[in-house]
């Protein structure tokens, strides 16, 4: 009998990359992508790669706080576990610790990742697919009307067809920015909108109602009201002809099932760092889809390494809509050898091995 190959340790490293433009929204203002980067490693040697993305204003959990988590609670439920139990092990990652979603990410992705790489397979044909290529949109950073403007021009000269525009930040100036972005980029360029829960309900309201009124033609509203606020969420739904997409407001299955419940949303963000890998991500984005839920896959502000986990579950599950997949187009340099790239306005993973991340810069 063949000798059982086991998780041997797992090791983390803190990556702060460069944006090459400041990333804007209602919540934060940052110029730089700060992460933990993590590899497990099985006992012949082969490492997997994961990340565990630092957003205070969404998830709440820090640098030192994931790095805790899995060099601690979580690397010792998964060391010493044979790697051919993937499915156990990552329920097991799941159970390990309460909260901390991207540390729990982090190792779920890493540990696909080694699975994929011992079968020579990419992350997307083992995660059940051929497509290696997919569309993104691009946000727009929060900004002036007459810079979104420009902005807004010259993304769609960079090949983008579905522009992310920021908004929340101030309501009384909100529809005189959107419609500054739809006049300069015209009617065929798709235009959705994200609040990052910056809007009273009544103020989303009012501003959706007034985008409609102008003909803005907005594909849909992420996030309108505070993450909590779930009535406040089924209030705009129920309001507004535009669709409602819930973002902040879902982290796990019991939030999904709790805004399906209540009609609070019509699309759901399914990000990783947000449910704890693509486990989760899989199972959320097949119970959306199966109560008729449009769906994207979206990412935070991370690395090659998490938009590549994320484009992999976008290109196995599908979605619903042309998946927010541009994070890591706002790094001025990719900080791996290998990994995903953009062609345009697509995003391209390697048919290499696992996530095709062999090592750091």
């Amino acid at each position: 009998m063949a000798p059982v190959t086991r998780v041997a340790g797992v090791a983390t490293t803190r990556l702060s990359a460069r944006l090459h433009t400041p990333f804007v929204t209602a919540l934060r203002r940052t110029t730089t992508v700060d992460t933990v980067v993590v590899r497990v490693t099985d006992s012949d040697g082969v490492t997997g790669w994961g990340e565990a993305p630092q957003v205070w204003q969404v998830t709440g959990e820090s640098l030192a706080g994931a790095e805790a988590c899995l060099e601690g609670p979580l690397a010792a439920v998964v060391t010493g576990r044979s790697v051919e139990d993937l499915a156990a092990t990552c329920r097991a990652v799941q159970h390990a610790v309460a909260g901390n979603h991207g540390a729990k990410a982090a190792l779920d992705v890493a540990l696909h990742d080694l699975a994929a790489r011992r079968q020579g397979l990419s992350l997307p044909r083992f995660l059940g697919t051929d497509v290696h290529r997919l569309p993104t949109d691009v946000t727009l950073a929060a900004g002036d009307a007459g810079t979104l403007a420009a902005t807004a021009g010259q993304r769609v000269g960079d090949g983008f067809e579905v522009l992310k525009m920021k908004v929340g930040t101030d309501a009384a100036t909100d529809v005189a920015r959107v419609l500054a972005v739809r006049e300069a980029v015209g009617p065929d360029v798709s235009l959705r909108l994200d609040a990052n829960q910056g809007w009273t309900p009544r103020e989303a309201v009012t501003v959706v109602s007034a985008l409609e009124d102008a003909g803005a033609a907005v594909e849909l509203v992420e996030q309108p009201v505070p993450a909590a606020d779930l009535d406040g969420l089924a209030w705009v739904t129920a309001r507004v002809g535009t669709p409602v997409m819930a973002d902040e407001s879902v982290y796990g299955l019991r939030d999904l099932v709790e805004v399906i419940r209540r009609r609070a949303a019509d699309h759901v963000n399914v990000k990783l760092a947000k449910c704890g890998g693509l486990s989760v991500g899989r199972a959320l984005l097949d119970l959306a889809h199966a109560h008729g839920m449009g769906t994207i896959v979206g990412s935070m502000m991370e690395s090659p390494l998490g938009v590549g986990a994320a484009a992999s579950l976008a290109a196995a599950a599908g979605t619903t809509l042309v998946p927010d997949l541009d994070a890591a187009w706002w790094l001025a340099a990719s900080p791996f050898h290998g990994g995903l790239s953009y062609d345009g306005a697509s995003v391209v993973l390697p048919d290499t091995a696992g996530l095709g991340v062999e090592g750091l810069r």
